[in-house]
């Protein structure tokens, strides 16, 4: 459990985000979200209230440096300290452009991608160390990486690119931060029933192939559910994994386990 602590959660307007600060406040954390959809983010604060849970919202538009020192101060401010750091939001090319390969892919959509993607949780990073130096309830820092920072997929040049980066982003924090108990652990999520999915399948035509592409590579015939990544996090979070650090941890139905392909007998299900 992961009980009184103060964790910080990135991209929390939807998805593993909003799924993550929920699963927190059921087991008693107090947390900030933060998402550059004030909406979004409200509404993930607004249920977590529903479920007893203490929680605030901070915007932050993590492609601005200014802004991202001031979600920690504020997370200082309303809870005293930090605790956790979640590094979850992430960006991908079909979400803020289209469908583009690595040699006409623009300059500036490769900028954003990696200023959200791994530059942010860097700048976070920084910004929560002396807080979480400061802790005396296992402070840890999560961050989202994923497959395709071991994979490569096609017209996702920038966020292949990141995904890998923030894999031993991960793994240079856990270093140089072990000496001040400070654990830093990352997941590579496969296909999870989220907004970001369902425009992944709708710029590829939706149709069935889109599908196959997506879970047809895993053992597991379905998509993931963002609370079943919700639930790893806070694993990761608490003293139960106080003897894990600088570990990249698949969670994606098997895809990684093996090189077969096989047809999807199922769409994917709605989220829930």
């Amino acid at each position: 459990m992961i009980e009184e602590k103060v964790c910080i959660v990135t991209g929390a307007a939807q998805g593993i985000g909003r799924a993550t600060v929920l699963e927190m406040v059921r087991q008693g954390a107090r947390v900030l979200a933060t998402d550059v959809d004030a909406d979004g983010g409200e509404e993930t604060v607004a249920q977590a209230r529903a479920l007893g849970g203490d929680a605030v919202f901070a915007a932050c538009d993590l492609t601005d440096p200014t802004q991202i020192p001031h979600v920690v101060e504020h997370a200082v401010e309303v809870f005293g300290g930090v605790d956790v750091l979640h590094n979850n939001a992430g960006l991908t090319e079909s979400v803020i452009y289209g469908p583009s390969t690595i040699d006409v892919l623009p300059d500036e959509i490769w900028d954003t991608i990696m200023a959200v993607n791994l530059k942010a949780p860097w700048l976070l990073t920084k910004a929560a160390v002396p807080h979480l130096k400061a802790s005396t309830r296992g402070p840890s820092i999560i961050n989202a990486s994923s497959v395709a920072g071991t994979l490569g997929y096609p017209n996702s040049t920038a966020y292949c690119a990141s995904k890998a980066g923030l894999i031993n982003l991960t793994r240079v924090a856990a270093v140089d931060l072990a000496v001040h108990g400070i654990r830093c652990n990352c997941y590579c999520p496969g296909s999870i029933q989220t907004r970001q999915l369902d425009r992944f399948i709708d710029a590829a035509g939706g149709d069935a192939a889109a599908i196959s592409t997506l879970v047809g590579s895993q053992l597991i015939d379905r998509p993931g559910e963002p609370e079943e990544i919700a639930k790893l996090v806070c694993f990761l979070a608490s003293d139960d994994a106080s003897f894990v650090n600088g570990a990249v941890i698949p969670i994606d139905g098997g895809k990684l386990a093996w090189r077969g392909t096989r047809a999807a007998s199922a769409s994917p299900t709605p989220s829930t």
